[in-house]
């Protein structure tokens, strides 16, 4: 992200109250099942985020950084704990890998690489405007990691590895409206 010119800014999404300035956003992945009572206690960095959202700003949120962002996580024992709510939809933990093994993203600046690794599902009214494959192979409707996009948020599963392709990695931090998914899309 250094080499493309960006500066990096760091906080903690459990100790922090807002998200510092910045034009875009980066939510990687975690464990928020681990801290999902903290989250949702850290109700002023939610709406620092909702502000960030609001403005038009881009988000990638990726795995437990996706996560955070919906309504409600449900633990492997059944119990319910409400998250960020800035995404529709409810995170259900499994006691089995839910998906595992490397996986890309093809953007019309090119083929994003990187892996997918998760022990839950989600449940949302969104529809996925693409889905990653397994290298060499094309995304098809219903494999694959969904990309999620609501507003200037984009989320999903993968997790990507930026030096693969610098160039889609600025289409993946640009506004949505520069955005354009190459492959199918449900």
């Amino acid at each position: 992200m250094r080499d493309l010119g960006a500066e990096l800014v760091f906080f903690s999404p459990l100790a922090d109250p807002a998200v510092p300035a910045c034009d875009a956003l980066w939510l990687p992945g975690g464990y928020p099942e681990l801290h999902a009572q903290k989250l949702s206690a850290n109700t002023a960095l939610r709406d620092s985020l909702a502000a960030h959202m609001a403005a038009g700003k881009p988000v990638w949120a990726e795995c437990g950084g996706m996560m955070a962002l919906f309504d409600t996580l449900v633990d492997a024992d059944g119990a319910a704990q409400p998250l960020w709510g800035l995404l529709p939809g409810v995170v259900s933990m499994q006691k089995r890998l839910a998906a595992l093994g490397p996986q890309q993203l093809p953007l019309a600046s090119g083929l994003l690489r990187g892996h997918t690794f998760h022990y839950s599902t989600i449940a949302t009214p969104l529809v996925p405007v693409a889905r990653t494959a397994r290298p060499d192979a094309d995304p098809l409707p219903d494999a694959g990691e969904a990309l999620w996009q609501q507003g200037s948020v984009r989320a999903s599963y993968f997790h990507a590895w930026f030096p693969s392709c610098p160039a889609a990695v600025v289409e993946l931090f640009s506004p949505p409206g520069a955005m354009s998914v190459a492959g199918a899309a449900e």
